[in-house]
C-alpha cells in the first residue's frame, strides 16, 4: 500500500469519525440528476466515473453495471436491461432525496425513457441536467467497434457480441439516428463534442456545462 502525504491512517480514527468522513454532506442547492447521453462507446461511463471520483457523494449510476447483477443477463440482455432501468429509477430517487447528485451515463434514444428519469428528478425535488456526448455517425460506430478489441475489458467484448446479434453496424447506425431525432425534441440538452483521445478536454467541457446552466457549447 502506498502512503499519501497528508492522509490520515484510518486505523487511528474512531468509528464516529469514520462514518462522518464516509458520508459527505449534501452540496448547497438542490441535487441534480445529470444524464450523460450519447452513442455507445463515446465515453459516457468513463466521464461519469471520473466526475464521481472528483465529487464525493455523487452516485455514478451505470445501468449496464446494474444489469450485470441480474441473473441471466447474457441470455436475456434486453429483458434484464429493462429490469436494470427500473432498479436505476429507484436508486436515483433514493440518492436524490438524500440531497446528493446522481450522474447517469446511459444511451437513451427514446423520449419516453429520457422523460422517465426527468420525472424522477422533478418528483425528488432535483434538477434534471441533460448533456449529450456526441460524434458523427461514422466515428461513433468506429469507436464502438474498436473498443471491443482484445485489450479492452470482457464487458466491452460482451456488449460487442450483443450488438452484433442485434444487427451490428446497422443497429449502431439506427441508435445514432434515434438519438439525433430525440435531440431535436430536447432543446434544453447541451451537446458536447467528444473526440477520440481527448478525454480531459471532454471532461472539462462537461464540468463547465454543469457549472453554468446557461452555457451552450459548440459541437
Amino acid at each position: 500500500m502506498h502512503s499519501v502525504a497528508g492522509a490520515t491512517d484510518p486505523h487511528r480514527l474512531g468509528r464516529n469519525e469514520l462514518e462522518v468522513r464516509a458520508v459527505p454532506p449534501p452540496p448547497a442547492g438542490p441535487p441534480r440528476l445529470i444524464h450523460l447521453n450519447g452513442p455507445p462507446g463515446i465515453g459516457k461511463s468513463t466521464i461519469a466515473r471520473l466526475y464521481a471520483d472528483r465529487h464525493p457523494g455523487v452516485l455514478s449510476l451505470d445501468i449496464d453495471q446494474v444489469r450485470r447483477l441480474i441473473g441471466g443477463w447474457r441470455e436475456r440482455f434486453s429483458e434484464t436491461g429493462a429490469l436494470a432501468r427500473t432498479l436505476a429509477v429507484g436508486m436515483a430517487d433514493a440518492h436524490l432525496r438524500s440531497g446528493h447528485d446522481v450522474v447517469l451515463p446511459q444511451y437513451l434514444g427514446r423520449l419516453s425513457e429520457i422523460e422517465r428519469f426527468e420525472t424522477i428528478a422533478h418528483d425528488s425535488g432535483a434538477v434534471f441536467r441533460e448533456i449529450v456526448l456526441h460524434d458523427n455517425k461514422e466515428q461513433s460506430i468506429r469507436r464502438f467497434t474498436q473498443r471491443g478489441g482484445a485489450m479492452e475489458s470482457g464487458w466491452h467484448r460482451e456488449v460487442q457480441e450483443q450488438v452484433d446479434r442485434a444487427g451490428g453496424v446497422s443497429a449502431l447506425s439506427a441508435m445514432h439516428d434515434h438519438l439525433t431525432e430525440a435531440l431535436r425534441r430536447r432543446p434544453a440538452a447541451i451537446v458536447i463534442a467528444s473526440h477520440e483521445g481527448r478525454l480531459a478536454e471532454t471532461y472539462e467541457a462537461v464540468t463547465a456545462a454543469l457549472a453554468d446552466p446557461h452555457l451552450e457549447l459548440p459541437v
